[in-house]
C-alpha cells in the first residue's frame, strides 16, 4: 500500500501574503477527468480561495486543466468545488471567520493513499508598510 504523500500544487503566496494557522485535510468532490487531470499536475490554486456557503464548504476559483483524453463531458476548468469536512470542523473554520476576520486559503493539493486532498487554513494578513520619504 502506498501510504507517502504526493503534493500536485502548493499556494505560496498564501504564505508569503498571509499568517497561515490551524492547517487541516479536506477531501474534495471532484469529477473522474478532473482526478486525471490532477495526477498529471493540471492544478493551480493562484487566485483560489474557500467560502463557506449553507453550512458547506468550497473551493473556488481553482483551475483545473481540462483532460485531453475525456469523453464529452468536460467540466468547467474554474467550477466549485465542494470540500469535504466534519460538520464541527466546517463550524470552527465559520467561527473564525466570522468572530476574528479571517480568511481561508487553499494551501495545497497533494494525493495520499491515491486520494486527492486539500489542505486549507485560517489566515490573516501581513500588514505591510511602505514609507516614502519626500
Amino acid at each position: 500500500m502506498n501510504n507517502e504523500i504526493k503534493v500536485i500544487a502548493s499556494n505560496k503566496k498564501a504564505f508569503h501574503n498571509y499568517f497561515i494557522s490551524n492547517l487541516t485535510e479536506a477531501g474534495i468532490a471532484l469529477v473522474g477527468s478532473e482526478v486525471k487531470s490532477i495526477r498529471l499536475n493540471g492544478i493551480s490554486l493562484n487566485e483560489s480561495y474557500v467560502l463557506i456557503k449553507n453550512g458547506e464548504i468550497f473551493l473556488k476559483n481553482a483551475y483545473i486543466k481540462s483532460y485531453e483524453n475525456a469523453s464529452v463531458f468536460k467540466p468547467d476548468e474554474r467550477r466549485d468545488r465542494k470540500l469535504l469536512l466534519h460538520k464541527k470542523e466546517i463550524e470552527k473554520f465559520e467561527d473564525a471567520v466570522k468572530q476574528k476576520g479571517f480568511s481561508i486559503m487553499a494551501t495545497k493539493v497533494y494525493l495520499s493513499k491515491g486520494k486527492v486532498k486539500v489542505e486549507i487554513g485560517l489566515a490573516k494578513g501581513k500588514n505591510f508598510t511602505i514609507s516614502v520619504k519626500l
